[in-house]
């Protein structure tokens, strides 16, 4: 395709916007035009599945990990990665973000269709205190059900009592020594 005719991310949104408010008016009219979205949308989709059918590999990865593309596979159902990868990659795309605010987020797996994540927002105050917390949670749950509109919801895992405790000292001779017992000294 010629790059004139491709549109810009800030473009692709615009028409996403659009298209929203067109649908919602359609939806509250119902008739022939609802049926024609909801039919090409079927066309579109079973079109998008034949392209995976013939991707290989690598490429069916590529496409997947498309913003855009993901999307649409998400969609029609067609997404090539289940649901807690993709949830899980959602919460790692943020991770960068809460840790240069000085906080933690990590994937802490599903719970039937709920996701599970441990969100540490820093300042000793934990995801509970301020708005902060809230807004990061918040941005959380948005990317991870946008991701994997499967899951029902995002849920917090709480940190331990007392923050991080470093592992417990074990003495490395207790680990490469056997104890020897008195009966076996003599």
């Amino acid at each position: 395709m010629a790059d004139a005719l491709r549109l810009a991310d800030p473009a692709v949104e615009a028409r996403l916007a659009r298209l929203d408010e067109v649908l919602a008016g359609l939806e509250s009219a119902p008739g022939p035009a609802l049926e024609a979205v909801s039919l090409l949308t079927e066309v579109y989709g079973e079109a998008l599945g034949r392209v995976l059918d013939h991707a290989d590999a690598p490429l069916r990865a590529r496409l997947a990990e498309d913003e855009l593309v993901g999307h649409l596979l998400v969609l029609h159902a067609i997404h090539p990665e289940p649901p807690e990868r993709r949830a899980a990659r959602a919460v790692e795309r943020l991770r960068p973000a809460v840790r240069e605010r000085g906080g933690d987020l990590q994937w802490a797996g599903l719970d039937g269709s709920v996701a599970r994540v441990r969100l540490d927002t820093g300042g000793g105050c934990g995801a509970g205190c301020g708005g902060g917390a809230d807004d990061a949670l918040a941005a959380v749950r948005a990317a991870v059900l946008a991701a994997a509109p499967e899951l029902t919801a995002v849920s917090l895992v709480p940190e331990a009592a007392g923050r991080r405790t470093a592992p417990a000292f074990v003495p490395l001779a207790t680990v490469t020594h056997r104890a020897v017992r008195p009966q076996e000294a003599r």
